[in-house]
């Protein structure tokens, strides 16, 4: 599951506090009816009795797609959704347990049509899997004993792909470019920071409020689990009319610059802040300096800003570094 730091799973009853609700007591004055019941029961159609009401709103358990052959497919683009369960948040220490990929194909305009192909694989790492990992994923010590990546089946799957995606792809990506240089020269989307989740109505990003809020739960702490619940998401048009996956998809395709406002005056932090700078202390290989990333069409306007506001010369040159779908993301 990606992350950018230790957190509560969403799907995890001890983490969310959550508990399974009793279960009803037997009714008294007769014999069970169940059968008969059961025989006449549209669960359905009751979920949509309740929903009509206004006052209910139900779940649906999420139902993996079948795969198809990829050439039953009507759809000439291949994406590949990837999720990493990992030792540790570290991609230069911490290892791979566990990596899901689903792979489906996808029209130009951004519908999302057949998942063609599906690989999950567990890993033995180096050492025990730290307690933490175990609580949250559920992995362990003795599931992953003797374990490893089948790499030429999952490059298999990887090398067609127009575009890989993740969950938080800046989590993600490093790991398995570690693990497979079939990741390497992929272009790569980030399905946390490249779709505005907010302005589709959504109450966060993180996979467990996305998959709710879309009607549906699944019993996911489990890598290839949560890929096929992000797909889901992606799929379901939001009141708009358009899917989340059409806005990645475009989003992935503009190219982007970072800009970096190298020696800038110290009493301009908080101005670069709210703006939406973040700092880089330089241990990542990266310069020492307050930095933003943003589409390539708004770098004019970004320069004028730092010459008059920030560096108050006008011919300053912050160091700039333009990014595509194949840069961005790596470590």
């Amino acid at each position: 599951m990606s992350r950018t730091a230790p957190q509560f799973d969403l799907f995890d009853d001890d983490a969310t506090g959550f508990r399974q609700a009793p279960r009803p007591r037997p009714r008294k004055g007769g014999p069970s009816t169940s059968r008969q019941r059961d025989e006449s029961w549209d669960a359905e159609a009751a979920a949509n009795r309740l929903e009509d009401t206004g006052d209910y709103r139900v779940l649906r358990r999420l139902a993996p797609r079948p795969i198809v052959a990829r050439g039953d497919s009507p759809f000439a683009h291949l994406a590949v959704l990837v999720d990493t369960e990992t030792t540790g948040l570290q991609h230069a220490k911490d290892e791979v347990i566990e990596i899901g990929a689903v792979a489906f194909t996808y029209h130009s305009d951004g519908r999302i049509g057949d998942v063609v192909g599906v690989y999950s694989g567990l890993r033995q790492p180096s050492a025990p899997i730290p307690p933490e990992i175990t609580r949250l994923t559920g992995i362990t010590d003795e599931m992953v004993a003797g374990q490893a990546i089948d790499i030429a089946t999952l490059d298999a799957l990887i090398e067609p792909a127009d575009l890989v995606i993740a969950h938080n792809a800046g989590f993600d990506r490093p790991f398995c470019e570690k693990l497979s240089p079939a990741f390497v020269p992929k272009a790569w989307a980030c399905s946390v920071s490249e779709i505005r989740w907010a302005d589709r109505g959504f109450e966060g990003s993180k996979l467990g409020y996305l998959i709710g809020q879309s009607g549906l739960f699944h019993e996911g702490h489990r890598a290839t689990d949560d890929c096929y619940a992000l797909l889901e998401v992606l799929a379901r048009a939001t009141d708009d009319g358009t899917t989340p996956f059409a806005e990645l998809a475009q989003s992935s395709a503009r190219a982007r610059v970072r800009i970096f406002a190298e020696n800038s005056p110290f009493d301009m932090k908080d101005h670069l802040k709210a703006r939406g700078y973040r700092w880089s202390d330089g241990s990542d290989g990266r310069p020492k300096a307050w930095w933003i990333e943003i589409d390539e069409e708004l770098y004019d306007d970004e320069v004028a800003y730092l010459r008059q506001d920030i560096y108050r010369w006008d011919e300053a040159e912050p160091l700039s570094i333009r990014l595509t779908a194949q840069d961005r993301f790596r470590a």
